[in-house]
């Protein structure tokens, strides 16, 4: 039997957002993820303090604070100085102004500091460039902040609505082997008893999958297996998952794509994927090499230029790994490489 022919994915939709096409985990997770903690709370109104609709009311606001801090250093002059002070309003302020408007208001507000200081006027210079330097400094350094985290917000709202919008299944898997993240489409597919797969673990309808995951450091895999599904209603399938193994900070995680190839099999299921798993074969030292770098996505001409080789031998050495796994595509030699030599990738 050749290799079973990948599903086509189309990335086309037409029509709005409906709510049976919603990513579950992002804005319906169950209960047991609504508990906010105080992070996540402070997360939330820092966020909403930097909004962009906000930008008139937070300017004027950090306007009005600088004003009442320079007539309280007035009042209070020479008991003491509140110059530290004005690093509030400047990072309030340097989320919506351009830099060179930041370094404006940091050297105005250093100005103001000095204006109302009751310490020795020799050492105006001095004090003068480095509360400047410290007010531009900190402002500069929260505008940054906060153009990275918009990037990110960005981003993360285009691969929401992306996979919102797909008719392929999709999950995300954290460290444990559970399911983090799916959108509707996964949800039909596995049919999950409890009607969501969030908090499901993947082992119960992918088994081969729960095997990507990578707690210790190394290489992370990058390919595409065949294998077999099981749904919630106790039906098993045949499907081609393309996978990335991932690091989130030092936590392991695993993303997938799944298309059912059921109706694609002309053949029995065993024919072409054993349902056991096949005793471990010896392998010689280039036959491991090969297969590590296959899991890890690469084609053949990228094996052979990492491994110094010619590419007729990497075809060669597949061919050798296609014999003693008994499998004939590279998408079910990953699943073998999976189940069997894992510990060995």
């Amino acid at each position: 039997m050749g290799a079973a022919p990948k599903p086509s994915v189309s990335s086309s939709y037409a029509g709005p957002i409906s709510g049976h096409n919603r990513l579950i985990g992002f804005n319906n997770r169950p209960s047991k993820r609504d508990n906010h903690s105080i992070l996540d709370r402070f997360r939330f109104r820092v966020d909403w303090l930097w909004d962009s609709r906000n930008r008139t009311r937070i300017l004027v606001a950090s306007a009005a604070i600088v004003l009442a801090i320079a007539v309280v250093d007035w009042l209070t002059k020479p008991y003491f100085s509140l110059g530290f002070l004005y690093l509030f309003p400047i990072m309030m302020a340097a989320g919506f102004l351009p830099r060179w408007a930041t370094v404006l208001v940091g050297i105005g507000c250093a100005l103001l500091s000095e204006r109302f200081s009751n310490l020795d006027p020799a050492d105006f210079g001095i004090r003068f460039a480095f509360e400047a330097l410290a007010l531009c400094g900190c402002g500069l350094l929260t505008a940054e902040v906060l153009s990275n985290r918009r990037l990110t917000v960005e981003s993360q709202e285009r691969i929401r609505v992306l996979v919102e919008t797909s008719p392929a299944a999709i999950v995300t898997v954290d460290q444990n082997g559970f399911i983090e993240l799916a959108n509707h489409a996964a949800a039909e597919m596995m049919l999950p008893r409890e009607g969501s797969l969030i908090g499901q673990p993947i082992a119960a309808f992918f088994p081969e999958l729960h095997h990507a995951l990578r707690p210790e450091e190394g290489p992370q895999f990058r390919a595409s297996m065949q294998c077999r599904g099981h749904r919630g209603n106790g039906e098993s399938f045949v499907a081609e998952i393309w996978f990335s193994s991932y690091r989130e900070g030092n936590t392991p995680k695993v993303a997938a794509i799944v298309a059912d190839l059921s109706e694609e099999q002309d053949a029995t299921p065993a024919a072409g994927l054993p349902d056991s798993v096949r005793e471990r074969v010896s392998l010689t030292t280039r036959e491991l090499d090969v297969l590590r770098l296959v899991v890890q996505g690469l084609a053949n001409k990228e094996i052979a230029a990492r491994m110094v080789i010619s590419e007729s031998a990497v075809k060669n050495t597949l061919q050798q790994l296609f014999a003693k796994s008994q499998v004939r595509t590279r998408s079910q030699l990953v699943r073998v490489a999976l189940e069997n030599y894992r510990d060995l990738l």
